[in-house]
């Protein structure tokens, strides 16, 4: 979370899919203006007065407006069925005011390795493992391509296990 706050700007209308509790919004402090996040696992919306949390899936649940900075996805494009996917990038493209950014982070496929033979050694639980479906972290330039995004950075972190796209919307 920390790695994709640095790409945020002051005042910034954030939407994050796979919100969880809205740790990620906490993160922002004082950077958020308003926040509307998507958590498949939410019972019910949650409403603070700087971001409000919805359940169910993006692009089914997402925002009536557009001019967003940002759209957030940290850990959650392996969980998307490759057939949403097109569905996912044309939401991100139409809610986005020009210039704004998708930021994700995709894990290396070596750390599914690792978190089976975790999981199977009961050192973890609840990690999703069945819903990865095999994405690699080199589609996602190529998802969220030209001419409707371009690249501004990508980069490997936490020893090259995980990766960071940063993306702008072409105006």
């Amino acid at each position: 979370m920390r790695v994709a706050a640095m790409h945020i700007t002051a005042q910034s209308r954030v939407i994050d899919i796979g919100a969880h509790n809205g740790e990620f919004f906490c993160l922002l402090g004082d950077k958020l203006q308003s926040g509307f996040g998507v958590e498949p696992l939410l019972i019910e919306p949650i409403h603070t007065p700087s971001f409000s949390l919805f359940p169910g899936f993006f692009p089914a649940v997402k925002p009536h407006d557009g001019e967003w900075d940002a759209i957030t996805m940290l850990a959650v494009l392996e969980h998307i069925p490759r057939v949403a996917q097109a569905q996912l990038v044309e939401a991100c493209y139409d809610l986005l005011k020009p210039g704004g950014k998708v930021i994700i982070t995709v894990p290396s496929p070596f750390v599914d390795n690792i978190l089976h033979i975790l999981r199977a050694t009961n050192l973890i639980d609840g990690m999703s493992l069945e819903e990865h479906f095999g994405f690699l972290p080199d589609e996602t330039s190529a998802l969220f391509s030209e001419p409707r995004f371009k690249l501004i950075s990508h980069k490997r972190f936490q020893l090259g296990l995980n990766h960071l796209f940063v993306l702008e919307k072409n105006a």
